[in-house]
Order: structure tokens, then C-alpha cells, then sequence
């Protein structure tokens, strides 16, 4: 071969070397241009989510109806909306009623009179003797503001003045009186509630409450007021929980969720440090019963020491600390795979049509599942069950071939392909509620349990210590499942703290009695019925 034949040899071979280069190059260029895409795709995925969650609307958290709370007033103030509680009647003879029905009827009445002097009961026109001919009534609501005041509790002491004078001993008797809630303390059982009520119901501060007492005319730290709550859950509340613990394992399906909470002074921790708070509570077809528990970390050894020897179905959110927990069947929640399908729907752009629609598609077939399920909502759980294997199974069925047709089809990172994912892994669980008829198809009795936790955490911040966060479970636990069972929170408290430490707290009969379901509660527990 001559010279200039190896010299394009050589020449070829170097371009087709530097061609195959630059095609690796253009390839690797490519693939860091997908991958840039994904991630800036992504990221305006997730501005747009935060755009929607901070300034949209949300089904999930608000409704359309939702005001603003500095126009409040001025937006639900109606002229024309008629009062339904204040009338006007006029007695002719026999006392009638006014066309609409007595809707006061739970509230104590106190009537004022106004009658002619009797110097003026003379008639303008022939001086003649007037007379009662009709009356009319004008009915309104009078508030009275909390007040407070001295219970001063004096026992009186006997004996015999023969024995004193004749005897060696002289026998003594004491009037019996109520053992105190909290001995040594000025605290009352009405006082101990309304500083728990005040705090865990209408999320006042203990701060607050500090500067309240003192408008009152009383100087009470908040430090003394902490000491009673500590003190009257620990002794008297927990008694309660325990009762509400052991009658919650006795069921056969429960709901469990969590969320953070901050606590400052515990050993070894950050004060920045999140721990948890944990929640328990029965479902709809059975008693009320909710039940917070405070614990340092998300870790799955406390559900599973909660649930000690609890055998059923426990319905969660796809969160792993449930995992492996002896004797227990997990229920997946719907309400969780449906709103990721809606975050997809609402981080994407205006022109993504093809993805939109896959989206849309997604969430039709989980508000197929929920509209079956409020036609449901009034029937016995064996018909509930039967209507699902009939209704809701072949739903359930075109949407498990949807999931794998999609799986392959979308970006795995993207917000619909992190909806398919979850409801490809949850699967067996999802389907779980078509097990029993009892079981509901999302967790969301549970979320709204823990969210007068997550709304009282917003006005107190953290709690200082550990054994402060435990005594919150505590009351939340009580005065929570309380409201369920169409108690007043504060009367109830109250009874509680009247009656408990006058009983043998080792009776468990006893103690029913005290449960929030318990029949045999006062009537004055309870919230009164509105009329109809």
C-alpha cells in the first residue's frame, strides 16, 4: 500500500474515531437534557403545588363558603336573615304561641316584669279603675361572663359534753366532707376544669389565662395554673384513659395518626427537636373513643406497644411505622390516594393536556369509589359490605389495569407518577376495606381528631417538658372523646374531678360509670339537644 493510501486510512479511521466520539457525546448531552428537563419539570411541578396550597382554594381544607376572619362580621352580617331565637308574642286571654317553635327551650329563663304603677292604673278617659288585659313578651339572650369566687368549706367537729365531763376518753365525730381535687392547692374541681377547658378546647394559652384571672381580681402564675393541669391529669384524668385504653383494644377496627410536636426541656435532645404525638380512635359504627399519646420519635415500637394485644384492622396512611404489628390487618386510606391524583392535577401547567388528562382520569376513579360510598353511608354493614363487592370491586379492578398501563408511561418522579407508585404499593392495602362492612374507606375520622391538636399547637407553640406534653394526651384524650359523645367538656371535668377523688378508684365498676358513653353521666355533662 502506497503513501497516500495509508494516509487517508489513517485519515478515515481518525474521523470515524472522532465521529463516534462526538455521537457518545451527543448522547451523554441528551441524557443530562432529559434529566434537567425532569428536574426543572419537577420543580415547577412543585412551585406550582405551593402556589395552589398557599393561594387556591382546597376541598380538603376549606370550602367555598370559608370566610375571612378579620370580615367576618361583615360577611355573614345579613339585615334580611330572620333571628331565630328572639319573638315577640302577644297574649290575648289564653296564652298562644308564636308561629315559630320555642327554640330556647335547654336554657334556664329569667323573667322581668313591668306593670303600671299603682297610681297610674287610672283610665286617661273616665278615671275608671284599669285591668291586666293582655301581656307582651319580648325574649332575648342575657350572657354571663365567667366570675369568680371563695368556696370556703367549713367541717364541723362534735363530741359529748357528758363524756367530757365524766369519761376518760370523749368520742369525736366529724362532718363528712368532699375529699379536695388537689389537696393543699386553691384549686376547685370547676377551677381545675376551666383552666383545661380554657386551654384544650378553646386554645387559650396558660399566659392568658394568667392575665384573665387577673381581670378577675385574682393572682394566679401560670406556673400554678400548669401544676394543675399536670396534677389533675396525672391522678384523676389517666385513671379515665386507661379505662378508654383497655375498651379501644376490646374492638375489632380502630383508625392511628400522628403528627409533630415540640417539646424544650427533655434530656439529650435539641429543644428544636420534633417529637410526636400519636392518635388512636374507633371508628364510625362503634363507641367514640379517642386516644392521644405523647412519645419522643415516629419510631414503629409505639404503635406496637400501644396496640399490645389488640387483634383487627387498623386503618392508616401509608406512613411504614405501622408495619408488622402482631395480629393486625392494615387498612389503606383512599382519601391520601386521592388527594396525591389531585396535587398532580394541580401542579401541572395550563398546557399540559395529555398528562392533565391521565390525572383526571386517576382522580375519576377515586371519586367513583367515594360516591358509592355515600350512597352507603346509611345502610347496615353487611349490606355495605355486599354492595362494595358488587359496586365498588370491578371499580376497583379497572383501576388496578389503569395503574399498570400508567406505571411505565409516566416520569416516576413526577407528581402523577409518585400517584401511581403510592397506589401501586398501598394496593393490598387500598383494597382492604372491602374486607368488612365496618371498615371506612379513608382515615379521615382520624385527621379530624388530631386536628384540634394541630389548631391548640398553633396558639401554645411547644411544650416545656415531657411529663407537660404527656399530660396534654391526657386532657386532649378526654375532653375530645367528650365532645363525640355529646358531652360539655367543662361540666364534664368538672364532674370527673368532683367524683374521683370520692370513689374507690380500684372499682373498675366505679369508673364506668365515668366513662364519656357511660348512661348513667348527669344530665347537666351533656350538650343540650337543639330543638327542632
Amino acid at each position: 500500500m502506497d503513501k497516500t493510501a495509508q494516509t487517508n486510512k489513517n485519515t478515515m479511521e481518525y474521523y470515524q474515531e472522532l465521529n463516534e466520539k462526538l455521537e457518545l457525546e451527543k448522547e451523554g448531552l441528551e441524557l443530562e437534557k432529559e434529566e434537567l428537563e425532569a428536574k426543572l419539570k419537577w420543580y415547577e411541578e412543585q412551585f406550582r403545588l405551593l402556589q395552589q396550597q398557599k393561594f387556591g382554594s382546597s376541598s380538603e381544607k376549606t370550602n367555598s363558603d370559608q370566610l375571612s376572619l378579620f370580615n367576618e362580621v361583615e360577611d355573614t352580617s345579613d339585615s334580611n336573615h330572620e333571628e331565630p331565637t328572639v319573638e315577640t308574642i302577644t297574649y290575648k286571654r289564653k296564652k298562644q304561641k308564636g308561629q315559630r317553635k320555642e327554640q330556647l327551650d335547654n336554657l334556664p329563663t329569667e323573667t322581668v316584669e313591668y306593670r303600671l304603677p299603682a297610681e297610674e292604673q287610672v283610665c286617661s278617659c273616665c278615671a275608671g279603675e284599669l285591668h291586666e288585659m293582655s301581656t307582651q313578651v319580648r325574649k332575648e339572650l342575657k350572657v354571663i361572663p365567667a366570675q369568680v369566687k371563695v368556696m370556703e368549706h367549713v367541717q364541723y367537729v362534735y363530741s359529748c359534753r357528758h363524756c367530757e365531763q365524766h369519761e376518760i376518753q370523749t368520742p369525736i365525730q366529724t362532718a363528712k366532707m368532699p375529699a379536695p381535687v388537689f389537696p393543699g392547692s386553691l384549686a376547685s374541681p370547676s377551677a381545675m376544669a376551666y383552666t383545661m377547658s380554657q386551654k384544650y378546647v378553646e386554645g387559650m394559652p396558660l399566659y392568658r389565662q394568667e392575665k384573665q384571672f387577673e381581670r378577675f381580681g385574682v393572682f394566679i402564675p401560670r406556673q400554678t395554673l400548669a401544676n394543675w393541669v399536670i396534677y389533675g391529669a396525672t391522678t384523676w384524668l389517666t385513671l379515665i384513659y386507661k379505662e378508654m385504653h383497655t375498651a379501644l383494644l376490646e374492638l375489632d377496627a380502630i383508625h392511628a395518626d400522628e403528627t409533630v410536636v415540640q417539646v424544650l426541656s427533655e434530656p439529650g435532645r435539641k429543644a428544636t427537636s420534633n417529637s410526636y404525638m400519636w392518635l388512636y380512635r374507633s371508628g364510625h359504627t362503634d363507641v367514640p373513643i379517642i386516644l392521644y399519646e405523647y412519645q419522643q420519635t415516629r419510631a414503629s415500637k409505639h404503635p406496637r406497644r400501644f396496640l399490645q394485644g389488640y387483634q383487627g384492622y387498623l386503618t392508616v396512611d401509608g406512613y411504614p411505622g405501622y408495619n408488622g404489628i402482631k395480629n393486625v390487618v392494615l387498612i389503606g386510606c383512599w382519601a391520601h390516594a386521592r388527594r396525591k391524583f389531585t396535587e398532580a392535577l394541580q401542579s401541572l401547567p395550563e398546557s399540559s393536556t395529555t398528562t392533565a388528562v391521565k390525572a383526571k382520569e386517576g382522580l375519576d376513579f377515586c371519586n367513583q369509589l367515594f360516591d358509592i360510598e355515600r350512597d352507603l353511608k346509611s345502610v347496615s354493614p353487611q349490606e355495605r359490605y355486599e354492595q362494595r363487592l358488587e359496586r365498588s370491586q370491578p371499580v376497583l379492578d379497572a383501576f388496578s389495569a389503569w395503574l399498570k398501563q400508567q406505571t411505565p408511561r409516566v416520569l416516576p418522579k413526577s407528581k402523577l407518577g409518585k400517584a401511581v407508585t403510592y397506589c401501586r404499593k398501598q394496593w393490598d392495602r387500598l383494597e382492604g376495606f372491602l374486607k368488612d362492612g365496618r371498615l371506612e374507606i379513608d382515615n379521615n375520622c382520624a385527621e379530624r381528631s388530631i386536628k384540634p391538636f394541630v389548631i391548640g399547637r398553633k396558639a401554645w407553640l411547644f411544650s416545656n417538658t415531657a411529663k407537660g406534653a404527656t399530660s396534654s394526651a391526657i386532657v386532649y384524650s378526654i375532653v375530645e372523646t367528650a365532645k363525640e359523645n355529646g358531652l360539655n367538656p367543662f361540666h364534664y371535668l368538672s364532674y370527673l374531678f368532683e367524683r374521683l377523688p370520692n370513689i374507690n378508684t380500684t372499682d373498675r365498676e366505679q369508673l364506668a360509670q365515668l366513662l364519656p358513653w357511660s348512661t348513667t353521666l348527669p344530665q347537666e355533662c351533656r350538650v343540650p339537644t337543639k330543638s327542632k
